[in-house]
Parts: structure tokens; C-alpha cells; sequence
């Protein structure tokens, strides 16, 4: 299975490396520094798996060439989201905006948004137009409200759901559902692909969430969120179930503008006693098991399979 993985992983990268950003140097020096600053290409995959499901055609280059239309809608999301949480680093290495500055890194971000569009009209497909124009709007929608809620101590579980399904499960939905739409799926089978996606999404930006507490290896700083005074759901587990004077204790670290290392372990420790980790890595597995679940009906395949693969994995990963 990594094989196969691997295989179209590499048809990605070659398409990649040969598709021609911009005629503007400054335009393609910004974007292939974040493209090519190691992602894992999950949400292209994810489009390319999601076509090769339905249909036998040996699809060409231009499959390959279509998925990018995923990166770059991710890449632009980053690139916006490290503007606005004033982010010093991005894949362990200094995030754009400290490079060029915000105005040059939106405005890339932008950019970026525009090339996606125009390689999704490239198809002459309304319903994939229907679905990427959505998924922007959402995506806005979801940077606006992390704004909104960055220091909202009050976060429900509901509005966290609310947050990151448009952070993070809306584009990972779409490129399953544009996958399926491209291979010829039948309506049904193209709900099936979008609920994967939509369910595989939410877990990973738990299990994203996670790993800014309990792993070194992400390529940001351990704590981020933390010291950003995010409100992620192992916290809102915590402040949930704790004592009252723990609970203040716990929204005071959260509030300080420059917390230290040893505030961060003084809530890692409060949010670990409430088995706040334990059970926002639960709600993972929730969100993967149902993931795996909507796939059940569809067709026998290796990229079935690596759907499958993907989802198990996924709980798995360090970084």
C-alpha cells in the first residue's frame, strides 16, 4: 500500500514541480516556498484516490495537474492563517510573512485562491465549480470565526466543531467530492466520498490539535496554540470537567501574553489530569471509524484500500 501511495504521490510532486505558478518571479518565490517546504500532499491525493475509484480510464497528467487546485487552496490558507496568528514559523522553518512581510504574504495568499478557481474552470464542470466556490466561502467563513473566537475561553465543543469543519474538514470534503465527480460517480456514491471526507477532515484537525501539545515533531512550536490563548478541545474537555479554582487557574495561563515554558507544563499537566488529550484523541477515532465507515459501499479497489490506509494512519502520525 505505501507503494501505490507513493507512486501517485510522486505523479503530484512531477506535476507540481512542471506547473507554472505565475509570470511574476516574487509571486512563484513566496508560494513554491511554503509548496515545497515538505506537505504531505494530503488533499490532492485524497481528489486523485477519490477519481481512480470510480473509473478504469489510465488518467493522464491532467488529473494530476487538476489536484494541485487543492494545494493551492491550502497553501493560500496557510499563508493567510500565519498573518493573522502573527506566526514566527511554518513546517519548522520562518513563515513567510517574516520573510516578505504581511501585505506581500496575503496578497500571494490571494493569488493563490485565483490560480485554484482557474484550474477548476479549466474542467467546464459546473457541479466541481459548485463545490470549490462553496468551499472558498466556507473557508473565509472559517478564518473569519477563528478571529473571532481567539480569545473565547467560553468555547463550546459545538463552535469548536463549527470552526475547524471550515478550517480544515471542508477542503478535505471537497477534494473527495470533486475526486468522485471527475471519476463518474453516481450521486450516492459521490455523498459517500464527501462524508469521508468531511469526517476524516474533522479528525485530523484534532489529531492536529493534539500534536501541538504532546509531539515536538509537527514543525511548529510546542505550545503554539497555547501561547497564542487558543482554545482547542482538549482544553475545552479540561475546563469542562475540572474544579472551578483549576478552571481559573487554567484561563489565566491561557490569558498571559507571554506565557513561559513553565506556564505551558503547568496546563499541560491540568488539561492531562482532566484526561482533556485522552478524550479529544477519542473523538478522533470517532470521527476516523465513521470516516472508514462511509466507504463500505464502495467499489473493491487499491485506491479504496489506501483510502482505508489513510484514515488508520492518521491517528497514527507524529507530525
Amino acid at each position: 500500500m505505501l507503494n501505490y501511495l507513493k507512486e501517485e504521490i510522486e505523479k503530484i510532486e512531477e506535476a507540481l514541480q512542471t506547473e507554472k505558478l505565475s509570470t511574476h518571479p516574487f509571486i512563484n518565490q513566496v508560494s513554491e516556498y511554503l509548496l515545497f517546504a515538505g506537505g504531505k500532499r494530503v488533499r490532492p491525493l485524497l481528489m486523485v484516490l477519490s477519481a481512480k475509484l470510480f473509473s478504469s480510464e489510465n488518467f493522464n497528467h491532467d488529473l494530476y495537474r487538476t489536484s494541485l487546485l487543492f494545494e493551492y487552496l491550502h497553501t493560500a490558507t496557510l499563508l493567510h492563517d500565519d498573518v493573522v496568528d502573527n506566526a514566527e514559523f511554518r513546517r519548522g522553518r520562518k513563515a513567510a510573512r517574516n520573510l516578505w512581510g504581511n501585505q506581500a504574504t496575503i496578497l500571494v495568499g490571494d493569488y493563490l485562491y485565483a490560480k485554484s478557481l482557474k484550474i477548476a474552470s479549466a474542467l467546464k464542470n459546473p457541479e466541481v465549480m459548485e463545490v470549490i466556490t462553496r468551499t472558498t466561502l466556507l473557508m473565509s467563513e472559517g478564518e473569519v470565526m477563528q478571529l473571532l473566537n481567539l480569545d473565547n475561553q467560553e468555547l463550546s465543543e459545538k463552535e469548536y466543531e463549527e470552526v475547524i469543519f471550515r478550517k480544515t474538514a471542508i477542503l478535505i470534503s471537497a477534494a473527495c467530492e470533486v475526486g468522485a465527480i471527475i471519476g463518474g460517480a453516481t450521486h450516492a456514491q459521490r455523498e459517500s466520498l464527501k462524508n469521508y471526507g468531511f469526517y476524516l477532515g474533522m479528525a485530523f484537525q484534532v489529531i492536529d490539535d493534539l500534536l501541538d501539545y504532546l509531539s515536538t515533531e509537527t514543525g511548529k512550536d510546542l505550545g503554539k496554540d497555547f501561547a497564542e490563548g487558543k482554545i482547542t478541545l482538549p482544553v475545552i474537555y479540561a475546563l469542562e470537567t475540572i474544579p472551578p479554582e483549576e478552571k481559573e487557574q487554567l484561563k489565566k495561563l491561557f490569558k498571559k501574553e507571554n506565557p513561559s515554558r513553565e506556564d505551558f507544563e503547568k496546563a499541560f499537566r491540568i488539561i492531562q489530569k482532566a484526561k482533556g488529550f485522552e478524550r479529544a484523541k477519542k473523538k478522533a477515532e470517532e470521527y476516523v471509524k465513521a470516516a472508514k465507515e462511509c466507504l463500505s459501499g464502495l467499489p473493491e479497489s487499491p485506491s479504496r484500500e489506501a483510502l482505508i490506509f489513510l484514515a488508520d494512519y492518521l491517528l497514527e502520525r507524529k507530525k
